[in-house]
């Protein structure tokens, strides 16, 4: 083994836990950096590492979705944030729903049990004080990046003002919820009655819709330009779309069956467990930039809501991103300062688990720098392959007339099969090829001295 190389990973959250475990598993001196407590951002409350901050769903569990695929490699590559999830997991249907807090302490508990790996409590504001301290730098501040280490990161990058806005959905009391008014079920059956739907009439549906209209929102600061994230839009912004864009969208009764009528609701909002203790309730995809009071007399709209008491309020957040084809190599370094590598939503990842794999094949490809070795990029027909040539702009033709932006595990990001596959088998052969490809992959870095487990 080399001698150990001084690392410094910056920040605390998914990619960065990731991206430090491991680095300590291949011999490096890790010193991983977390601002909190010394200085929380707007939306972390808890000084444990890996905070969820949108929501406690790590999307679906299932082998034929990529969302599932994804998790299954990183099984593969040990990961610390699938593990830390299957050991606060709470009952979410189809879905890898987390105890927010179990989680972070899980996860804490996981980075702190490493030797030579030390988690120094310290705000990061200059990233070239690192560069002078350490002889590599793995910068994963996620989408909270403060104003000053992204004004900073703008200054090496020679960029400016790139980010767009995520929204955070409210979570309520479960003492608070009306039963009599909801019923607990999953849609089209899968996954037992893990949710509670609170259905809404038709008319109960057009006036909540024009009350989410004509609310009082938070408005973006004047100087930045408010571009939501396609998959995680705010409620109000789906509600202008049109009439009926919450009923097909984030309020639609597909697959729901109201046992007292018999029928489908007209509409439904649906509650998803938040904590084991079954005390809280989050609103599923009801993130919203509304103002606290606004929140309140929208939710009180609902009639299993009428006497919710709110939690946790809605809110946005800036989420910073770098134009990464332009600015990283392949193994997701700075072009103009190669001892810098980007991990998680600043590549241009979006999504907890494609954020804590974007970290775990950054330490990867920091790990091969120390060692002095090259190691292949990811096999594109894996999800870790797939979201890699998204971030190098592969799949991105003509950048010049569109700009590049952030990018969640989906099926539109693999090659076609080279072989015809029948629809219904496709997503079984993706999931094997997948796996398949990325057991070859890490039996490669393996040979180049890398230690990783296959599990």
């Amino acid at each position: 083994m080399n001698p150990a190389k001084n690392v410094a990973v910056v920040g605390g959250g998914l990619a960065g836990c990731e991206a430090a475990s491991v680095l300590s598993k291949n011999g490096a001196s890790v010193t991983l950096f977390e601002m909190k407590p010394v200085r929380f951002s707007a939306a972390h409350k808890n000084p444990d590492l890996g905070e969820l901050v949108c929501s406690n769903s790590l999307k679906s569990a299932r082998a034929d979705r990529p969302q599932g695929v994804l998790k299954d490699e990183m099984r593969l590559l040990g990961s610390l944030v699938v593990d830390a999830a299957e050991r606060s997991a709470l009952p979410g249907g189809e879905a890898l729903v987390v105890d927010r807090a179990k989680f972070a302490a899980a996860l804490t508990k996981s980075i702190e049990a490493f030797e030579g790996l030390e988690v120094v409590r310290y705000e990061v504001t200059d990233l070239r004080e690192m560069l002078d301290g350490f002889d590599f730098v793995v910068l994963a501040t996620g989408p909270l990046t403060s104003d000053a280490l992204a004004a900073n990161l703008a200054g090496l990058t020679g960029e400016a003002g790139l980010h767009f806005y995520d929204a955070i959905s409210p979570i309520v009391s479960a003492a608070s919820v009306d039963f009599s008014r909801a019923f607990r079920a999953s849609r089209h059956g899968r996954g037992g009655d893990d949710y509670v739907n609170c259905p809404l009439s038709e008319d109960e549906y057009h006036a909540l819709r024009l009350a989410i209209l004509d609310a009082v929102k938070v408005e973006p600061r004047p100087f930045e330009e408010a571009r939501y994230f396609e998959a995680c839009l705010p409620i109000e912004i789906i509600a202008a779309r049109g009439e009926m864009a919450l009923a097909y969208g984030p309020l639609s009764p597909a697959g729901l069956r109201d046992p007292v009528t018999g029928r489908r609701p007209f509409c439904v909002l649906q509650l998803r467990l938040e904590n084991a203790e079954g005390s809280a309730f989050s609103l599923v995809a009801f993130q919203t930039r509304m103002t606290q009071g606004e929140q309140q007399r929208a939710l009180k709209m609902v009639p299993a809501l009428r006497n919710a008491e709110i939690l946790r309020y809605g809110s946005i957040h800036r989420n910073t991103f770098v134009d990464a084809p332009a600015q990283l190599s392949a193994d997701l370094s700075l072009r103009k300062e190669p001892r810098l590598f980007l991990a998680g939503v600043l590549t241009g990842v979006e999504g907890y688990c494609e954020s804590a794999a974007s970290g775990i094949l950054a330490g990867l490809f920091a790990a091969a720098r120390i060692r002095g070795v090259a190691i292949p990029q990811p096999p594109p027909t894996a999800c870790l392959g797939a979201l890699h040539r998204h971030v190098k702009g592969d799949l991105v033709p003509g950048r010049k007339k569109r700009p590049y932006q952030p990018m969640n595990m989906n099926r539109g990001l693999f090659p076609e099969f080279q072989e015809r596959v029948p629809k219904a088998k496709a997503p079984e052969v993706l999931h094997q090829r997948a796996l398949g490809d990325m057991k070859e992959w890490i039996e490669s870095l393996r040979g180049a001295g890398l230690l990783l487990p296959i599990r």
